[in-house]
Formats: structure tokens, sequence, C-alpha cells
């Protein structure tokens, strides 16, 4: 099965799609100073990125709220899978913290470990953990920067975290 990409102009920067037949390996921002390599042209793509792109370019239009695309991240310890499997319960404009999604698990004292598993998400946006703050609603960790983070949430209209 060949890996294809695919790279979106999003108003927060590129992002790289990568995927197969099979779904969406990795949704990822591209550094702001990398030269965007060449991508396989949309119409060649798999059916799964060919809807990802779609559905990233509909939610940054603010026409999407909810990722139906397929996804098949490679990576990823049985802990990492479950926590991001646990990420999408976060609703659109709703906000959670590393405890919540911990409790959730039925493993409360696993924090750091979610936190962990959190920062490791292949599926950026789409498996939605910036959504995800600390324990008192602050930014907290974002491989796209926690500038990123802050402007997917503002563009959600996310709710800070109840006190």
């Amino acid at each position: 099965m060949t890996e294809a990409r695919a790279f979106l102009s999003s108003p927060l920067g590129i992002l790289a799609l990568h995927g197969t037949e099979s779904g969406l390996r990795a949704v990822q921002f591209e550094p702001a100073a990398a030269a965007v390599p060449a991508a396989t042209p949309l119409a060649l793509v798999p059916d799964c990125l060919q809807e990802g792109y779609r559905q990233l370019d509909a939610y940054f239009g603010r026409e999407l709220r909810t990722f139906s695309v397929t996804t098949d991240p490679v990576i990823g310890t049985d802990f990492q899978r479950r926590v991001w499997a646990a990420l999408p319960a976060v609703a659109y404009g709703q906000t959670a913290s590393y405890l919540d999604i911990a409790r959730q698990l039925e493993n409360p004292g696993a924090v750091r470990a979610v936190g962990a598993a959190v920062g490791r998400n292949p599926v950026s946006v789409i498996v939605p953990c910036h959504r995800v703050l600390g324990a008192d609603g602050s930014l907290t960790g974002y491989a796209g920067g926690l500038d990123r983070k802050g402007a997917l949430l503002a563009i959600e209209g996310a709710r800070p975290l109840a006190a």
C-alpha cells in the first residue's frame, strides 16, 4: 500500500496530509519556513486523502464541526491509541482537561501519560488534541504551536473549562 500526501493551505499554515487506501495516517502542520515538497495531485490520491482535504477545508471555512474521514495511524502504543480514540468525544467548541481524559479512560493517575499521548497525536485537528487544556484552563503543549492551538479554539468558539 503506497502512502500518498497532499498539502492544504489553511489560515494557520500548511497542513500535510499523509494516507493510504486504509485511511489518513497523519495530518500535521508544516514548519512556517519549510519548503513544501511536491504532493501527489489530489485527483490521484486515495479517497480518504481527498475526503480529509475536503473536510479540513470545510472546517477552516467554518462549515464543518465533526470529522468523519477514516484515520489509520500506524504509530502509537495501545495506551496512546486509547487516548486518541477518546479525543473526538470532546465536542466542537468544548474543551476538556488532561485529567478529564484520564478519568474517561478510568485511569485518573495517568494525567502525565495522557498529556504525552495527546502530544503524539499523528492526526492533528481531525483528532482534536487542541481541545485538551491544563487543569486551570491554560493552553499547554501543542505540536503545531500554542498560537495555533489558541487559533483553532477561537475558530470553534471554544468554551473554557468549567471551574
